[in-house]
């Protein structure tokens, strides 16, 4: 149901200088990812990661190790959006872990991440703030 962080951080930042900008959440989807690196980061990424290779991390290693000349808000911009995919990857990961009474409870016999997740959500009410934050956080509401 996830992507691995390596897929995703380095196919976000190939395609991040041709879309436009978006605001930053919570938790973002890589989409959202890849709009707002665009938007903050495109010239930073042209004028000091031109011509790197785009997989195997290259660019975000080049703006981390260029960090000094990279501007304020591109740094700024790259830490936000790693650390929400981070927080995203990591609820996706876990959820049935912290939902796991809720699970029991309100979906027993159910089988398969959709049938859960859409128990969960139709149980909103009734499930623990721990559960709804990660069903949140996991990007799924």
């Amino acid at each position: 149901m996830s992507k691995k962080p390596s897929a995703f951080r380095w196919a976000f930042l190939a395609a991040c200088l041709a879309l436009p900008g978006a605001s930053i959440a919570d938790t973002m989807s890589y989409a959202d990812a890849v709009t707002v690196l665009a938007k903050d980061c495109g010239a930073d990424i042209k004028k000091h990661c031109r011509g790197l290779n785009l997989g195997n991390g290259a660019i975000q290693n080049c703006l981390e190790q260029k960090a000094a000349k990279v501007s304020p808000t591109c740094n700024s911009t790259l830490s936000s959006v790693l650390a929400s995919i981070q927080l995203r990857q990591t609820a996706q990961m876990s959820y049935a872990k912290v939902c796991r009474h809720a699970i029991g409870q309100r979906c027993r016999g159910m089988r398969g991440d959709g049938n859960i997740l859409g128990c969960l959500i139709k149980a909103t009410k009734h499930i623990s703030d721990d559960c709804n934050q990660t069903i949140t956080d996991a990007g799924w509401r």
